[in-house]
């Protein structure tokens, strides 16, 4: 699935980014980037790289931290990656959707900064409905994501993000459930 960058490979910590602090810091808005609760995310994820166990213990007591009514940026992103270190695509699928419903919340204004996650969030959606075996849920949330690639720049991470929407799109013409390869 997608870390910001597409989790290529199952979940549970095998992700598409050699450098998963990289694809996130490419995503956030510089001047958010620089508060210390995002410092605090950034450290979090990067345990994923060795250790994902600590990533995700570190990354839920974060969201606990945070809260409901925490920064949608730091929701976004915390839910995001937590979705990357589940082992089941049913508890992938549960931390898109908050990584999703933090970016629509009541109220929160979508920004350029969290306007720059939905194609990756869709993208993540799609690739955890197909492995949760619904292919339609899947082939709808692909759609959306392709409707929204246009806030990608024309750059490596915007190419990864196009390259993924193909692999997922071709794992649902498979009809695989399966994790998608690194």
């Amino acid at each position: 699935m997608v870390l910001i960058t597409f989790r290529g490979g199952g979940r549970g910590g095998e992700h598409g980014s050699n450098n998963p602090s990289k694809s996130i810091e490419h995503m956030c808005d510089t001047r958010r980037m620089a508060d210390d609760r995002m410092a605090d995310i950034f450290a979090a994820v990067r345990l994923g790289g060795g250790n994902p166990a600590a990533a995700r213990q570190a990354l839920e007591k974060l969201w606990d931290e945070i809260g409901e009514g925490g920064d949608p940026l730091h929701r976004c992103v915390i839910a995001h990656h937590l979705a990357d270190l589940q082992g089941a695509a049913a508890d992938a699928l549960l931390w898109d959707r908050r990584a999703l419903a933090a970016v629509f919340g009541p109220g929160i204004p979508l920004d350029e900064g969290l306007r720059s996650f939905l194609p990756s969030l869709y993208l993540n959606l799609a690739d955890s409905h197909r492995r949760v075996g619904d292919f339609d849920t899947a082939r709808m949330q692909l759609t959306i994501a392709r409707g929204h690639l246009d806030v990608l720049a024309a750059d490596a991470y915007g190419a990864l993000i196009r390259s993924e929407l193909e692999r997922v799109e071709s794992a649902l013409a498979r009809g695989s459930t399966e994790p998608l390869s690194s």
